[in-house]
C-alpha cells in the first residue's frame, strides 16, 4: 500500500513544531535529504537550536538515534566500533560504534582530527563499516546529520572537499525573528518537553517512502536543465571547482523527494531550482577573484538559475504532460 507522502511529510512537520519555532523550511529541507537517503551539514553559529532540531526530527521519525560529541581526542574507533577481546569467551567480539543506528547527530564534526573525520566516509558513502576486515552494512535508514561552527577556529580541522561533497545539503538555521523567539521561551523557556513529541513513523516506513519515491518521473527536458545548471557551475569564471557527478545525482534525487512531498508524480524546474543552492552551494571551490568581489556560492548560484534556459514545455510539465 503507497504512502500518503505530503500526509505524512504534514504529520512530521507539526510534530516538529511543538518544540521548534519558525523553522519549518529548514526542517522540509532536512526531511527532503532523508527521504533522498542523503546527508546533512548544519553550518551554523552555537544556540541556534541546530541540536535540539535534530533530536526533535528523531523523535517523530521514530528512529533510532544516536549523539557523538566530536573532540580532537575522538578516535575513528570510538565512530565505527573495534573488536575487544572477551577473557570469558576467550575470543574476540565486535562491539559496534554509534554509527550503527538510523540517525547519526555529530555534533561539532570539524573539532575532530581529520583522521577520525574520514572514518565516516565509507558509512556516509557505502552504508557499512569495516573493522579488522570484516564488513557490516549499517541499517536502513541511515544518515549522517552533522553540525558545525563557522566562526570558531581555535581546535577545529577544516572539512575536506570530499567530505563536503558527501554531504546531501547544508543549510543554516540563523537567528530567530523576535515574535518567534518570544513563542519560543513561552513554550519551551523553562525545559525542552522532548515528551510531548509523538514518533507519526518508523525506520521500516520511511524505507518503503525511499522505494516509492523511485516511481517520480523526471523528463529529458528537466533532466537536460539540470545537467546546464550544474556545467555553468563548472565553466564560471569565478568559481574555481564547480560541482560533480555527485552533485548532480543529489540535486536529482532531491528533486524527486521534493515533487512527492508536493504530491507529484513528476519533476518541474522548480523543484530543481528551489534545491539548487543548498544541494551546490557547499560543492564549490571559489576563486581569490570571487572573494574580493564579495561574492559567494549562494550569490553565484542565484545568478545562474537566472541566467540558465528553464525548459519551454514547463507549462505542460506542470499540467503532468511533457
Amino acid at each position: 500500500m503507497a504512502v500518503d507522502i505530503p500526509a505524512l511529510t504534514g504529520r512530521i512537520l507539526e510534530q516538529v513544531e511543538k518544540i521548534v519555532v519558525g523553522k519549518e523550511e529548514q526542517t522540509r529541507l532536512m526531511l527532503t535529504a532523508i527521504l533522498s537517503q542523503g546527508h546533512i551539514l548544519l553550518d551554523d553559529l552555537p544556540g541556534v537550536g541546530k541540536t535540539t532540531l535534530v533530536k526533535t526530527l528523531s523523535i517523530a521519525l521514530g528512529c533510532q538515534f544516536k549523539r557523538v560529541q566530536f573532540t580532537p581526542d575522538l578516535l575513528p574507533s570510538d565512530v565505527v566500533g573495534m573488536n575487544i577481546f572477551d577473557r570469558e569467551a576467550n575470543a574476540f567480539r565486535r562491539l559496534d560504534g554509534p554509527v550503527m543506528t538510523n540517525l547519526l547527530l555529530a555534533d561539532e564534526i570539524n573539532r575532530a582530527i581529520p583522521r577520525t573525520q574520514s572514518a565516516l566516509l565509507e558509512a556516509m558513502e557505502e552504508r557499512q563499516v569495516t573493522i579488522d576486515g570484516e564488513t557490516t552494512p549499517l541499517p536502513a535508514p541511515f544518515v549522517v546529520m552533522a553540525t558545525q561552527n563557522p566562526v570558531e577556529f581555535e581546535s577545529t580541522f577544516r572539512l575536506p572537499a570530499a567530505q563536503m561533497d558527501r554531504f546531501f545539503l547544508r543549510l543554516s538555521l540563523g537567528y530567530p525573528q523576535p515574535e518567534e523567539e518570544a513563542r519560543m521561551l513561552r513554550g519551551v523557556g523553562d525545559e525542552i518537553p522532548f515528551g510531548a513529541v509523538e514518533a507519526v513513523t518508523c525506520a521500516g516506513e520511511l524505507v518503503a517512502v525511499q522505494e516509492q519515491i523511485r516511481a517520480v518521473t523526471v523528463s529529458d527536458s528537466v533532466v537536460d536543465y539540470l545537467v546546464a545548471l550544474v556545467s555553468a557551475t563548472r565553466s564560471h569564471p569565478l568559481i574555481r571547482m564547480g560541482a560533480g557527478p555527485r552533485g548532480s545525482r543529489a540535486l536529482y534525487r532531491g528533486s524527486k523527494t521534493l515533487a512527492a512531498m508536493a504530491g507529484r508524480d513528476f519533476v518541474t524546474p522548480d523543484d530543481v531550482q528551489a534545491l539548487a543552492v543548498p544541494v551546490l552551494a557547499h560543492r564549490l571551490v571559489l576563486s581569490n577573484e570571487a572573494r574580493l568581489a564579495g561574492e559567494d556560492a549562494g550569490s553565484l548560484l542565484a545568478k545562474l538559475l537566472e541566467t540558465v534556459p528553464v525548459p519551454p514545455s514547463r507549462r505542460e510539465m506542470l499540467d503532468g504532460r511533457d
